[in-house]
């Protein structure tokens, strides 16, 4: 019980369903400044003038609450996501990439693993994606 208190200050248990219910919650509020904090650390993007030339991409804000292993909310995670299906290919992008493990890797990486008798640990990186 205690485990469950101390999160309850830091975290929303709801997850909002638009940017209009998010900015109505401070939980939220720190979450979308620390995914746009991630954007400067790692200067993965640069502000420019619109020209009407350009094929500009909306984005969108997805909310998440990630949970532990007892199904106690951790954590109020948002990601700030590219509307791709407003991009033409060869116009909106040169190349695309997921970072999904398909299933047979995932199940290669187990087999050698147990094969060579090691430790394998799964872990939560926030700005992977960015990287």
């Amino acid at each position: 019980m205690n485990h469950y208190c101390e999160h309850m200050a830091f975290v929303s248990q709801v997850e909002p369903k638009s940017v209009t219910e998010a900015l109505e919650d401070n939980n939220w509020i720190n979450a979308m400044h620390e995914e746009l904090n991630q954007f400067a650390r790692n200067e993965v993007w640069t502000l420019v003038p619109r020209s009407k030339e350009m094929n500009v991409i909306g984005t969108k804000w997805v909310f998440k609450n990630k949970i532990d292993e007892q199904g106690v909310i951790v954590r109020n995670k948002t990601q700030l996501v590219a509307k791709g299906y407003n991009q033409e290919e060869g116009i909106g992008f040169g190349e695309t990439y997921a970072p999904i493990a398909r299933l047979e890797a995932v199940r290669l990486l187990l087999a050698y693993t147990c094969m060579k008798g090691f430790k394998l640990v799964q872990i939560d990186v926030k700005s992977t994606f960015l990287n």
